[in-house]
């Protein structure tokens, strides 16, 4: 571990760093360049007291998660994530195109999108990040473990809360739509792990056994879809993705018509998701039309 090294590299990132290039609100009061050490702790998941230590030379050597974490946090390139494993006294990463390193121009992106719901998926459907729109809309898809990050293994393998996200009318179509994505990405790139997902999902379902024999193919595209979500009922919603050059990793984008009932609901998501502390309604919403998601929300964050 290259303790000088890597406490000098830490502190220059950060300092180099802009509050507005990590999604942060800008203070006019600040004395230190760049982002301050609580900045990008908080962004990393790690006490303020740890990132001090590490930059002092005095801390402990950082684990590969917690090198991962940081590596975000700053919106270090896959370069620079290396150097940074490598000073930590870690091997760097393998690199593969299904890099648990989230690209950092879809980050950058991510940051500025503050009202609007939005995540970072791979092509074999794993949520690497969402921003909390995302999560007010979709549910914490980041802490899914094992097989269950995967989309389609929710799907196919019976995941009732998954299925339940969308409307019944459209599941077939659904389905299609991750078949055809997952048989695009394994056709790119045949790693094990897409190997692997696919294996387990045959093994699983017979669904998804008939889908995948119509050898569809496409690649995950601008979508018009009819999410379900258990307060606010169906919301039409447009799905923009904006893919690396590899289409390793697609950023999503759910945006609503401006005026429509749809918009007013994402609108009270966006208050849920950043605003008022205890925000868990007791009860199913009343419907909701436009202007009246202020009469609807109180402070208490209740219905």
């Amino acid at each position: 571990m290259h303790r000088s090294e890597l406490a000098d590299f830490l502190r220059r990132r950060r300092e180099a760093l802009q509050p507005a290039d990590v999604g942060l609100a800008t203070t006019a009061r600040r004395r230190t360049p760049g982002l301050r050490r609580e900045d990008v702790a908080g962004l990393a998941g790690i006490s303020s007291d740890y990132w001090a230590r590490l930059e002092q030379q005095r801390g402990p050597q950082p684990s590969p998660q917690v090198l991962l974490a940081v590596a975000r946090s700053l919106r270090l390139t896959q370069d620079e994530r290396d150097h940074l494993f490598r000073l930590a006294g870690h091997p760097a990463p393998e690199r593969t195109s299904r890099s648990e390193h989230v690209h950092p121009a879809l980050l950058r992106v991510l940051d500025r999108l503050h009202d609007t719901p939005a995540q970072v998926v791979d092509d074999l459907a794993r949520t690497l990040v969402q921003n909390p729109g995302a999560r007010a809309l979709l549910g914490d898809q980041t802490a899914l473990k094992g097989l269950s990050r995967s989309a389609v293994w929710r799907w196919f393998a019976g995941d009732q809360e998954e299925r339940a996200r969308y409307a019944a009318r459209d599941h077939e179509r659904q389905g299609r739509v991750w078949a055809a994505d997952l048989r695009a990405a394994l056709g790119r790139d045949a790693a094990p792990p897409a190997q692997r997902l696919v294996a387990e999902v045959l093994r699983v379902s017979p669904e998804f056994a008939e889908v995948w024999a119509r050898h569809e193919v496409a690649v995950r595209a601008e979508q018009r879809k009819v999410l379900v979500h258990p307060d606010l009922g169906e919301i039409d919603l447009d799905c923009q993705v904006l893919h690396t050059s590899d289409r390793s990793q697609a950023l999503l984008v759910f945006t609503a018509t401006p005026g429509t009932p749809d918009a007013e609901k994402l609108a009270l998501l966006s208050v849920w998701a950043t605003g008022w502390p205890a925000v868990e309604p007791t009860t199913r919403a009343p419907e909701v039309g436009p202007g009246q998601e202020r009469a609807v929300v109180r402070r208490s964050g209740r219905w």
